[in-house]
């Protein structure tokens, strides 16, 4: 893997310890800095294949993928990209979910010059065709099963060349012939070749590349590798305000992060055991795409694909294939844990395998983590970023004190400051959290205005609220837009719900503010029981009421068998409070 050595110095701009009380926090292995090389991200791939080319680099339900062959493959994909007419600097859109195909593609356009724009696969017209117009892709490869959402917008965007993918492509034989099935009772709607090939500059995935064993496939010359600080990746998101931007992110800012993440987990040395990580973020998003896919290729590992999260084929996985790491989010593990109870319990030989689970994209209730710790064995942390920043900024240690979202990793900078003027704040003062670091984006694709607005005074602005300790440890206290103020006192939406799963037949909980005509806004718990469990509202609030302020005390509470969630499995606040509002604008009076 590439040299990440520790440095005698500290990140440009500090000046102490004192600076950076977190610096003592550190476990003994992880690096106050590294050594980043002056290389494009496609580098890590490169030096995989050279190093590893005969060691798995991806399983795929039983489908085997060498470094040498997806090296090979992603070379392919590069070439077929320039023999298409992508030009440097063309942007290509992947809507795909961790399938073979997405980093074939991923590595594929990058070494041809092209910027990637991860795209959701289950978008729907309205927001695959911002995106694509927004970035102004020109080519897409996209999954077979979005392909009719894509051909209804398509005219209506610069896209010009269309490669369809499946997840039966790769699969073997057996299962891909039950996929078909599968899809087809479910009535998805699989293109057959005879109608991708009727529509103009569109082409199969498999035609493209060719088989993964095929020794003769010609190449064209590929450009020169990008720069360091070339752009690689607009990772769309929607930041602090608005709708949805393209965050800037070079092949810098990835490679960095990447090491960032590896180094964390304090295998930084070369020779370091060989690592199997369950690939259960979706690559699209920036935290799968950088603590799954990145971080496996520049280490080396063995990436076990999951398309989508299922918590029983989740388990299956680990007894089957024996990862080691499994980043992922609360929903992810909170799966696991209810699948194992519905089975009738479990041990720590169900999850032995699983040493390292860094939690990200979404608050961990600590009782979540004590519970998931307990069966597996292994550990469990919070992790904290944004899309802005590659993501990764903060993360608890792994064998030290965990307090909220955990310390900067290394040449991570991270400040509290005051919102209005900026001013930097002393510890236990709440305040924006703002960030410096070689993961920070360049700013939003074709926003300046947002840009300056976010990057200024030489720090990144998250948005979040949160506090420093006196350790160095960041606690967010909540993002500024999910707060409820309620006749004037302010909520934390975090600190009601690490109550709530406390709760012992509370499986999910989550808290948002809803209309109120006294109150301006009132707390309203959403929650989801184990299986088998019954509660009424009156039960919830009492327990809420021996442990919280008065004023901190869902008022309103609502029993729900699921709540609506991302794919990558962050519950959706805001489908929530759209929902209450509507409720309310039909009904003002109603409670």
């Amino acid at each position: 893997m590439p040299d990440a050595q520790p440095s005698t110095h500290l990140h440009v701009g500090s000046t102490s310890l004192n600076a950076q009380p977190w610096l003592r926090h550190y476990d003994a292995a992880v690096p106050a800095a590294l050594t980043y090389p002056d290389q494009p991200l496609t580098w890590l791939l490169d030096e995989a294949a050279r190093k590893y080319g005969e060691r798995d680099a991806l399983i795929f339900y039983g489908r085997r993928f060498t470094y040498s062959q997806l090296a090979s493959l992603a070379n392919r994909f590069a070439s077929r990209l320039i023999e298409l007419g992508v030009r440097p600097g063309e942007r290509v859109a992947i809507a795909l979910p961790n399938i073979p195909q997405f980093p074939i593609a991923f590595y594929g356009a990058l070494k041809a010059g092209a910027v990637v724009v991860p795209t959701n696969p289950i978008y729907t017209e309205r927001e695959l065709q911002h995106q694509l117009n927004d970035s102004g892709a020109t080519t897409i490869v996209v999954l077979d099963l979005l392909y009719s959402r894509l051909q209804a917008v398509r005219a209506a965007t610069a896209v010009k060349c269309v490669i369809v993918a499946g997840v039966q492509d790769y699969l073997p034989l057996p299962l891909a012939l039950g996929y078909r099935v599968k899809q087809q009772r479910a009535k998805q709607h699989i293109p057959s070749e005879r109608e991708v090939k009727a529509a103009p500059n569109t082409l199969l995935f498999t035609e493209v590349i060719g088989k993964p064993d095929q020794r003769w496939y010609q190449l064209h010359a590929l450009p020169s590798p990008a720069k360091a600080d070339d752009l690689a990746v607009l990772q769309y998101t929607g930041g602090t305000t608005g709708l949805s931007k393209g965050a800037m992110l070079t092949h810098r800012n990835l490679l960095a992060n990447a090491m960032q993440a590896w180094a964390w987990n304090g295998l930084v040395e070369e020779g370091s055991a060989h690592e199997t990580i369950l690939c259960a973020a979706p690559f699209f998003h920036s935290y799968g795409l950088t603590v799954a896919m990145n971080l496996g290729i520049l280490s080396g590992s063995t990436l076990v694909l999951m398309p989508r999260y299922n918590a029983k084929d989740a388990i299956k996985m680990i007894k089957q294939y024996h990862p080691t790491l499994f980043p992922g989010v609360p929903t992810m593990y909170q799966g696991i844990l209810r699948e194992i109870e519905a089975q009738g319990g479990g041990s720590h030989s169900d999850l032995h395998s699983v040493r390292i689970c860094i939690s990200g994209a979404a608050p961990l209730p600590a009782e979540l983590q004590k519970n998931f710790e307990q069966l597996s064995g292994g550990k469990l942390v919070e992790g904290y970023g944004l899309s802005e920043t590659s993501p990764v900024t903060h993360c608890n240690p792994l064998n030290g004190p965990r307090k909220g979202i955990g310390l900067p990793v290394s040449d991570t900078e991270a400040s509290i400051q005051d919102q209005d003027t900026g001013e930097m704040l002393p510890p236990g003062q709440p305040g924006e959290i703002c960030i410096r670091g070689p993961q920070v984006m360049q700013g939003y694709w074709n926003r300046p205005e947002e840009t300056a607005h976010i990057l200024r005074g030489g720090w990144l602005h998250t948005g979040d609220i949160g506090v420093m300790d006196e350790e160095g440890y960041f606690s967010v206290v909540d993002r500024a837009k999910d707060m409820i103020i309620a006749s004037g006192y302010k909520i934390f939406p975090r600190e009601v719900e690490e109550v709530l799963y406390t709760h012992p037949k509370v499986a999910e909980a989550v808290l948002v503010g809803v209309p109120d005509e006294y109150r301006g806004e009132t707390a309203k718990a959403f929650i989801v029981l184990k299986p088998g469990q019954q509660a009424t509202t009156e039960e919830i609030i009492a327990f809420c009421k021996e442990r919280l302020a008065s004023y901190k005390v869902p008022k309103l509470v609502e029993f729900r068998t699921e709540l609506p969630k991302t794919l990558i499995g962050k519950v959706l606040r805001r489908a929530l409070r759209e929902e209450e509002a509507a409720k309310h604008a039909a009904n003002p009076g109603s409670k």
